[in-house]
């Protein structure tokens, strides 16, 4: 059961206050490559609400989309900043997030985050139980985003013995 056809995520959409800043976190500290770039789009009807569920006159300044590392791609909007916007949530705000990303050397990829002054939460921590395995560590983005750095080069202890197992270096194949 579920979506017919489906095969796994494609992107994964963020808005940001500040384009210029966003490409060079993007590609300059994490190392994404940009990939192509969308002009402004404004609607005099009732579109950026029927397709985006946002306020119809809200106009989107960019759109630009990154592809980073071995799949995952983001889809970056700006859009003109307005009365009453709101800051970026928090993880335990309703729709709070993180986006993690995989590194083979946690330990390099924590100093090199550090080195650039990028904003390193505590850590590196070692999951336990099911996940054990996996270290993990939070980072933010300019703009108050909160990332995730995960590691797991020999596979989380839940994959001994589950029919699902994650990607990782380990089993490259599944």
């Amino acid at each position: 059961m579920g979506i017919p056809g489906l095969r796994g995520g494609d992107h994964v959409g963020l808005t940001v206050p500040d384009m210029a800043q966003a490409h060079e976190f993007l590609t300059d500290v994490l190392g994404c490559e940009f990939v192509y770039a969308l002009p402004e789009m404004r609607h005099e009807d009732d579109w950026m609400r029927e397709h985006l569920n946002v306020d119809p006159r809200r106009v989107v300044r960019e759109i630009r989309f990154y592809r980073c590392g071995f799949g995952l791609n983001l889809e970056v909007f700006e859009y003109e900043p307005h009365e009453g916007q709101r800051d970026v949530p928090r993880n335990s705000d309703l729709g709070g997030h993180h986006l993690a990303l995989y590194t083979d050397d946690m330990d390099a990829a924590a100093q090199y985050l550090a080195d650039r002054g990028v904003r390193v939460l505590a850590g590196p921590v070692a999951s336990r139980n099911a996940s054990a395995g996996q270290r993990w560590l939070y980072f933010m983005a300019p703009w108050g985003m909160q990332f995730e750095l995960v590691s797991y080069p020999g596979g989380k202890a839940y994959e001994k013995d589950a029919a699902v197992r994650l990607w990782h270096p380990a089993h490259p194949g599944q």
